[in-house]
């Protein structure tokens, strides 16, 4: 009688957990990736091998070898490099001194609560706050002529490093969202154990709290890395898409929708490449934030 009635409870459960309606929570997550992520994807890679005359063709992919889209590449490449390390530098000051560091807890709070809003503080209106910073009538720009200090024309916010300082403003405060978490799940019997052999506090960072950090550190410059790459509004909105020969995505927004430089199957020719840059970047950070945990758990 007894295996009787755990069969029939074990019948009950499975079909409890069949009929489960907990599914209809994550509903609209799956809905939303599928039409503004999988959809888009697959749009993209079979618009790439078609031509105007939508036949099978790998003339856009043959266009990607063309020496402006090649520097267009490599010109956004830089560009995310340079955000990604000097962002990942600055924040990875600052997210160990709100933790580790040991300051104020407000002083620690205001600066969590800042880097919430400024990692997404991108597009019209962190290009509108630079340009009334640094633009040649900024107010920094105006302040430093008159002690003698002439930012222009050596500076150009409209540059290579003049974009590269408006991206690194909203790297550094994701840097600390992300990396104050591993800089607090370092255990202290760690340091007391490194301590109690004679360890110094550099010896500890060098041989202890370093090789422990250092995945959760890349994968999060990794991260940077794409975000950068990525980013469109806060570049067009600088630009006004004058540099659409230097940056791939305003490259891309040329080709699909600029009268002058139609050509869709390019556009989701380069599309498809960042796609796959951006694939790489996902894979890289999935596999060092297993080997960070990995390490945390040990």
């Amino acid at each position: 009688m007894a295996p009787l009635t755990r069969t029939e409870t074990s019948r009950s459960v499975i079909e409890r957990r069949a009929f489960s309606w907990t599914w209809l929570g994550v509903a609209p997550f799956f809905l939303f990736v599928a039409a503004f992520l999988i959809w888009p994807t697959l749009s993209i890679i079979a618009q790439s091998f078609l031509d105007q005359e939508r036949r099978l063709s790998l003339q856009n992919i043959l266009e990607l070898g063309r020496p402006f889209i090649v520097s267009s590449y490599v010109y956004s490449l830089q560009l995310s490099a340079v955000t990604a390390i000097g962002g990942g530098a600055l924040g990875g000051l600052l997210a160990y001194a709100i933790t580790i560091g040991g300051l104020p807890r407000p002083l620690r709070d205001a600066v969590l609560s800042f880097s919430g809003v400024a990692s997404n503080f991108a597009g019209v209106p962190l290009a509108f706050a630079f340009i009334a910073t640094l633009g040649q009538l900024g107010v920094v720009t105006q302040w430093l002529r008159s002690v003698g200090i002439n930012l222009y024309p050596a500076f150009s916010l409209y540059s290579f490093w003049g974009l590269s300082i408006v991206y690194i403003y909203f790297q550094i405060p994701l840097m600390v969202l992300i990396m104050g978490p591993a800089f607090e799940g370092m255990r202290r019997e760690w340091r007391e154990a490194a301590e109690s052999l004679g360890a110094t506090s550099w010896h500890y960072w060098r041989y202890v709290g370093l090789p422990i950090l250092l995945p959760s550190i890349l994968g999060t410059m990794v991260l940077l890395f794409g975000n950068a790459f990525g980013a469109h509004a806060t570049a067009f909105q600088l630009t006004g898409g004058g540099s659409q020969g230097n940056v791939v995505t305003i490259l891309i927004g040329a080709q699909i929708s600029s009268d002058a430089l139609a050509n869709p199957g390019l556009g989701n020719a380069l599309a498809l490449g960042m796609i796959v840059i951006m694939g790489v970047c996902i894979g890289l950070y999935t596999w060092l934030q297993r080997l960070s945990a990995r390490w945390l758990r040990s």
